[in-house]
C-alpha cells in the first residue's frame, strides 16, 4: 500500500516538487517521502477523528468529488503541517505542494482501488491502513449497508442502529473500533 502511494506521489509531483524552484533538488526525495507518509497518517487521522464515513464514501465511490471531500482537506492540512515541521518548508510552498499533489494522489488511489483489473491496492487495504485494522472486509460491510447503491451517513446510522446488520455488521464493528457498544 505504501509503495503504491509513494509511486503515485512520485508520478504527481512534477511541477509541485521536482520543478519547484523553492524546493532544492537535494530535498525532492525527502519532500515526496514526507508527502506519501503524511497522506497515510492523514487518512488515519481522518478515520480516527470522525471522518471514517467520508473515507468509506470516497473509497466506495471510486474517488469522485475528491476536491470537495473533508477527508481530502484534512489530509492536505496534515501534509502541509508535516512539510513545514519536518522539512522547514515555508507555509506558502507547503500549501502549494499539498494542494497540487494530495487531491491528485487521492483521486488516483481511489480509482486504483475501484479498478477490478488493478490489484496493487483495494478499498480494504486503504481502510485497513487508515484505521490500523487490517483483515476486515470493510468493502463487504459497506456494500451490505448501502440501501441505494451509495454509501452515505444515513447508511452508517442505519447499520449502527441495527438495520441490515446481520448481528452487528458495520455498526457493531465501528462501535468496537471506536468504543461504542
Amino acid at each position: 500500500m505504501l509503495e503504491t502511494l509513494m509511486n503515485l506521489v512520485q508520478q504527481q509531483s512534477g511541477q509541485a516538487v521536482i520543478n519547484n524552484p523553492a524546493i532544492p533538488n537535494s530535498q525532492n526525495d525527502s519532500v515526496m517521502e514526507t508527502v506519501a507518509g503524511s497522506i497515510m497518517s492523514g487518512l488515519g487521522q481522518q478515520a480516527q477523528g470522525g471522518g471514517l464515513g467520508s473515507l468509506l464514501g470516497m473509497v466506495t465511490n471510486g474517488g469522485s468529488n475528491i476536491q470537495q471531500s473533508p477527508v481530502t482537506q484534512g489530509v492536505q492540512q496534515h501534509v502541509e503541517q508535516n512539510l513545514m515541521e519536518k522539512l522547514g518548508i515555508s507555509p506558502q510552498v507547503a500549501m502549494s505542494v499539498a494542494s497540487a499533489v494530495v487531491p491528485m494522489v487521492l483521486g488516483k488511489l481511489m480509482n486504483k482501488a475501484a479498478d477490478p483489473n488493478d490489484s496493487s491496492v483495494d478499498g480494504n487495504s486503504i481502510l485497513g491502513a487508515a484505521t490500523g485494522k487490517q483483515g476486515i472486509d470493510w468493502m463487504g460491510m459497506a456494500g451490505s449497508a448501502m440501501a441505494d447503491g451509495k454509501l452515505d451517513m444515513n447508511d452508517l446510522l442505519r447499520v449502527a442502529q441495527g438495520g441490515n446488520s446481520g448481528g452487528g455488521g458495520l455498526g457493531g464493528m465501528l462501535g468496537g473500533l471506536f468504543g461504542g457498544k
